[in-house]
Parts: structure tokens; C-alpha cells; sequence
């Protein structure tokens, strides 16, 4: 590995005293494409157990599919801010928090209250906890909560490479239970429904054009949030990027478990490029790789996994009448998939759905504890860059804990939980989608900036979730 030296570079920009100039290396050799899936799997396993199961389903159940085409749009935008997120982490090799927090010295303070705050809910572990526990014949669900919290932080303090395990754990489920679900529609939807589903893409409706009436608006704002990862879960993308070696990632440390991993350095500040000819070949290269790959495993598969799930919800309650209240709807699903096909197709269907919200529920903890040692170094002078393993244990611990009181103090009803966090991360995302597209268009070199295209998607992103937030918050306010 080439060695890096220290060159300051946009010292004018350093507000943050703790946060080193970036050093300077050469750009690496881009990845073929076939070596680049991984962190795409990640980020889209975040948004299946909540947005892509629970939330667009459930609207699905009770409105029709004439609501989909917010997945989309969702979905859409987030690939864009995915990717500009990527972008950073590429050109840098380090984590847009330390991007951002170079341009705005408040910003790890927001970043842990606005992700702490938000995910302590623990809404998604108790929905698997409530499918598996049904399926499972289970009565104490609350119990099962518990020991599935605590069997997610055994599974992350005991492998060796955190990023591996991650993502050979989020690989596994999506390869599995993607086609299960696409499967299951295929036998149960008539041509009728796929129909109905194509029009509901551009906001057709049973009876109405894009919104039915009555739709509770923090469930359509937290469906909105969730059509991808959602809050700042997005951010981390460029943790993954980091972890993998992509671009100047190659040259950053990576997070091992303190009782089985080997001890690493890990340095916050990144490693920047000199915008020679070639370097920014190669970079327009990497760009182009990884576009098409988080195009393919992000956007297209979570774009057909939504829909597939939604028109699963649609045929089996909505067209049946069947009213089912919280997150039931999903055990009236199985229920109905058994009658259609076998039995079995019913617990399948429970299964798949139980152990996918389980590994989100992982994949989340591990962003959520990513981010928060990472921006507890940021904001704390006495803490260095060097304890970040022992800070993402004590935070990721914490977070189980949390859950854990929350759900013994009463507030277990796994919808509302969801809803709850949602609704906060759809503001928490208004926030980063500004704060990534000013710090890219200010602190990477000209040649590599966002161009006018990128720059519309994002400031649509951000108008788009901060006037829906605002409006749900006061109409909330207000009745």
C-alpha cells in the first residue's frame, strides 16, 4: 500500500479543532463491478424490515395500492442522497459526518440526538418478536423481545470483522427471502392486481388520485421515510464504503470485536487525491461502478420487494375487507396465503418476514452505534479516534438497554413504536440531505462535484421531506 503524508488540504474549512487536514495518497484502481456488491445489501436491508414489511403494506391493506408511487418516490430519492453520501466517502475515505462536521462544528451534537432519539424505539425487533412469536407459539412476546435485543448484541460484540458480519448476515436473508416473497405474488396476484399495482405507480387509486381520504398523515410521512433506510441510518452508507476499501477508503481502519478481532487503527480523518488527469479518470470510473451497483441491489430490488409486498398486503386483506388494526395485518396475510396455496406457504411467509425485521433490527443497531461513536469522538475532546471500538460496544449496549426499558415501561405496540421513529427520522433526513450537498459542493474538488442533475434531486429531497414534516408536525400541533 502506498505510504500517505501528510499535506493539509482546505485548512480554511477545518472548524472542528480534533479533526486532522486530510492526508494525500493516489486514488486506487476501481473495482469491476462483480466486486463491488456489498454495502448496497446493507443499506437496503434497512429499509425492508420497516418500510418495505410493515409500513407501505399496511398501507396497502387499508387504502389500496393507489399509494405506492411514494415508495417509489421514496426510494428515488433516496438513492440520490445514497450516493452522494458514497460520493464523499469515495473521494475523502473518511465518513461524511467528519465531511460535515469539517464545514459545521454543531454538527455531531445534532447527529447524536437526532439518531439517538429516534431509533431507541424499538419497534422493529418487536414486530419480529410478534410474528416469530405467533409462528413460534409463543405467548410472551415481551420476553421474546428481550432475548432477540440481546441475541443481536451477541452477534455483533462476537464477530471478528463487524462489516463482514453485517453483511454476510444481510446477504443470506435477501437472497433468500426476496425470491420467497416474489414466489408467493406470483402464485397468489391474478394479472388484475399487477394491473392495479402499475397504476398505483403514478397515484391511481381505488377511487382517488394519489392520497385517499382519511389516510393518517404521520403513517404516509413514516412510510415516505422508510421507502430506503431513513433518518440518518443513510449516512452511514459511507461507513460501509469506508469498511469495504472503495476509493480512498482503501486506507481507512475498520471496527473488530474487542474479545475476537485484532486490534486496528482507526483514524477518523480521511485521505484525499490530488486531481491529476488520472486520478480523476479513475474516479469518474469508480463513480460509474458504483452507481450501477447500488442501482441494481438498492434501488431495483427494493423497488420490486415494496411492490411485491404491497400487492401481497393488497390481495389478501384489502380486496377481502378484512380489518386488522396495528401490525395483525401481516398474521391476516399468512393466514390467507395458507388458505390460497398450503399451510406451509403461510409459515413461510411468517418466517421470512420474522427473521428479515430480525436482521434489520441488527443492521440498525450497527449503523445507529457507527454513528454515535463516531460523532461522540467528534464532539468530546478527551475521547480519541483510537477508543471508537470500545465506544460502538458501550453505545450499541446502550441502545439494547433502551429498547429493553421501553418496551417493559408499556409503549410496546410495535406499530406505534415504528410510526413514532419514522416520523422523527423523515425530519432527521430534511436536516443531512441539506448539510451533504452543501459539504459536497464545498469541500471536493470542482472536477468531482455534484453536477446540476444530482444538485435537483437532492434540493427536491430536501424541500420534499422538510415541508412534509413540517406539515405533519403542525397538523399534529394543531388537532
Amino acid at each position: 500500500m502506498p505510504t500517505t503524508k501528510n499535506t493539509p488540504k482546505n485548512t480554511s474549512t477545518k472548524t472542528n479543532p480534533k479533526i486532522n487536514p486530510l492526508k494525500k495518497n493516489e486514488l486506487p484502481n476501481p473495482l469491476p463491478l462483480k466486486k463491488l456488491i456489498g454495502p448496497s445489501f446493507i443499506i437496503l436491508g434497512l429499509g425492508l424490515g420497516s418500510g418495505e414489511i410493515i409500513l407501505w403494506p399496511y398501507l396497502a391493506a387499508h387504502h389500496g395500492l393507489g399509494i405506492i408511487w411514494g415508495a417509489i418516490l421514496g426510494i428515488t430519492f433516496q438513492f440520490f442522497m445514497n450516493m452522494e453520501i458514497e460520493r464523499y466517502a469515495l473521494a475523502h475515505g473518511e465518513s461524511i459526518f467528519v465531511g460535515i462536521a469539517r464545514k459545521f462544528k454543531w454538527a455531531p451534537i445534532w447527529f447524536l440526538l437526532s439518531t439517538y432519539i429516534p431509533w431507541m424505539w424499538p419497534g422493529i425487533i418487536a414486530t419480529s418478536a410478534k410474528l416469530l412469536g405467533t409462528l413460534l407459539g409463543i405467548q410472551n412476546q415481551k420476553i421474546l423481545t428481550v432475548v432477540l435485543l440481546f441475541t443481536i448484541g451477541a452477534i455483533l460484540s462476537l464477530g471478528p470483522v463487524l462489516y463482514k458480519t453485517v453483511e454476510s448476515i444481510q446477504k443470506l436473508f435477501i437472497t433468500l427471502g426476496v425470491p420467497a416473497i416474489f414466489t408467493l405474488a406470483i402464485i397468489i396476484a391474478a394479472k388484475a392486481d399487477f394491473i392495479t399495482l402499475g397504476q398505483g405507480i403514478v397515484g391511481i387509486g381505488d377511487g382517488y388520485r394519489f392520497l385517499p381520504a382519511g389516510i393518517a398523515l404521520p403513517s404516509f410521512l413514516a412510510a415516505l421515510a422508510y421507502a430506503g433506510a431513513g433518518g440518518n441510518l443513510n449516512l452511514s452508507q459511507s461507513f460501509y464504503v469506508k469498511a469495504k476499501g472503495y476509493g480512498m477508503g482503501e486506507y481507512a481502519g475498520k471496527i473488530k470485536s474487542l474479545l475476537t478481532g485484532k486490534k486496528e487503527t482507526i483514524e477518523l480523518t480521511g485521505t484525499a487525491f490530488d486531481p491529476t488527469e488520472e486520478n480523476i479518470s479513475k474516479f469518474k470510473k469508480w463513480w460509474k461502478n458504483v452507481n450501477t451497483e447500488h442501482f441494481l441491489v438498492f434501488w431495483l430490488t427494493g423497488a420490486i420487494t415494496i411492490c411485491l409486498l404491497a400487492l401481497l398486503a393488497y390481495v389478501t386483506t384489502y380486496q377481502k375487507g378484512i380489518e386488522t388494526t396495528g401490525v395483525n395485518f401481516v398474521l391476516a396475510e399468512a393466514q390467507q396465503i395458507g388458505l390460497k396455496i398450503a399451510p406451509w406457504a403461510g409459515v413461510l411467509f411468517l418466517t421470512v418476514t420474522g427473521i428479515m425485521l430480525f436482521a434489520t433490527q441488527l443492521t440498525v443497531f450497527d449503523s445507529t452505534s457507527r454513528i454515535l461513536s463516531e460523532n461522540l469522538v467528534l464532539a468530546n475532546k478527551k475521547i480519541k479516534g483510537n477508543d471508537i471500538s470500545k465506544i460502538y460496544y458501550i453505545v450499541l449496549w446502550l441502545q439494547i438497554l433502551s429498547g429493553v426499558a421501553i418496551y417493559s415501561f408499556g409503549i410496546n405496540e410495535p406499530f406505534q413504536l415504528i410510526t413514532i421513529a419514522a416520523v422523527l427520522n423523515a425530519f432527521a433526513m430534511f436536516i443531512h440531505v441539506g448539510l451533504t450537498l452543501v459539504t459536497n459542493l464545498s469541500l471536493l474538488h470542482k472536477e468531482i462535484r455534484p453536477k446540476f442533475g444530482r444538485i435537483a434531486a437532492m434540493t427536491m429531497a430536501f424541500l420534499f421531506y422538510g415541508g412534509f414534516s413540517i406539515y405533519t408536525i403542525v397538523d399534529k400541533l394543531l388537532n
